[in-house]
Formats: structure tokens, C-alpha cells, sequence
């Protein structure tokens, strides 16, 4: 076996450092505000099945190029219903959320947990998850968090 040249050395060593930045780069999660879900515009359109008027979303392309990627967002817990792991991620505090507090739709994210947990209502966290556009099914938020997982726990 014929030994490395120095310029074969050092093609290879640029290759191993190119490898390790976009892998490292593809796997983290991209660290989002509640700024950035405000790119959303809602029409109002009736619903045939419900027999009533709903808002439905049109993303901005920004919102859109989130569409897919792990992200990492801190906000409110809301616990929906516990016992069947249902929780919202909220910009507000509970009196202030979308439900309570006149807030848009599009600062509440529904939360997919990995695994289940017991959140109290109000405490702030930062989660992790897989953020999925919903612009169609009325049964679900607008934005929902795949496979999320709590990371941090802000007092």
C-alpha cells in the first residue's frame, strides 16, 4: 500500500471536518421564539361537516421552512387533559392563552409527548419536538409538536 501525500492528507482531513459540521448541524434542533409562529394569516371559511365558519391558516414561508425540522420553543404548560397526555405549549400564562386570555392561535403549540409526564399548568419549559403545519384539521392546532420532550424546566 502506497503511503498518503500530504495534499491526499489533507483532502481527506477536509472531508472528516465537512462530514462532522453537517451532521452536527442537521441533528440539532433549531432554537425558535414565539416571534417567529406569528408569520400566519387566518381566513375565515365555512366548514360542511361542522356546519359552521372556522379560521384557517396560510403560513408564511418562514413558518413554512420550519415545517419538519426539531425545533426548541420555551413556553407555558397547559395541561389539556393529563391523564391522557394531552398538553398545549403557550406563549402566556393560562389567563392569557388563546383559551382564557384573547390570544392568537398562533401562540399555542399542541405537544405529542414522547412520553407521558405530569406538568402543572403555568410552569415554564423549554421542549424539544418535531414541528408539523396544521392548516386543515379542525380537531387540532395549528402548530403541533411530534415527539416532544421536555428539556429544561425554567423557575
Amino acid at each position: 500500500m502506497k503511503p498518503l501525500s500530504n495534499f491526499d492528507s489533507l483532502k481527506i482531513s477536509i472531508l472528516l471536518i465537512c462530514s462532522c459540521v453537517c451532521f452536527s448541524w442537521q441533528v440539532s434542533p433549531q432554537k425558535i421564539t414565539w416571534k417567529e409562529l406569528q408569520g400566519v394569516r387566518f381566513t375565515k371559511r365555512f366548514n360542511k361537516k361542522e356546519n359552521m365558519f372556522f379560521l384557517y391558516p396560510s403560513f408564511s414561508e418562514k413558518v413554512k421552512a420550519l415545517e419538519g425540522r426539531e425545533v426548541e420553543i420555551r413556553g407555558y404548560m397547559i395541561p389539556v387533559n393529563p391523564t391522557e397526555n394531552i398538553y398545549v405549549l403557550s406563549a402566556y400564562p393560562m389567563a392569557a392563552c388563546f383559551f382564557c386570555g384573547g390570544s392568537g392561535p398562533e401562540s399555542i403549540i399542541q405537544l405529542k409527548m414522547k412520553k407521558s409526564g405530569k406538568y402543572k399548568t403555568d410552569e415554564i419549559w423549554v421542549v424539544r419536538g418535531t414541528l408539523n403545519l396544521n392548516a386543515d384539521n379542525i380537531e387540532e392546532l395549528n402548530y403541533i409538536l411530534q415527539d416532544t420532550e421536555p428539556i429544561k424546566k425554567v423557575n
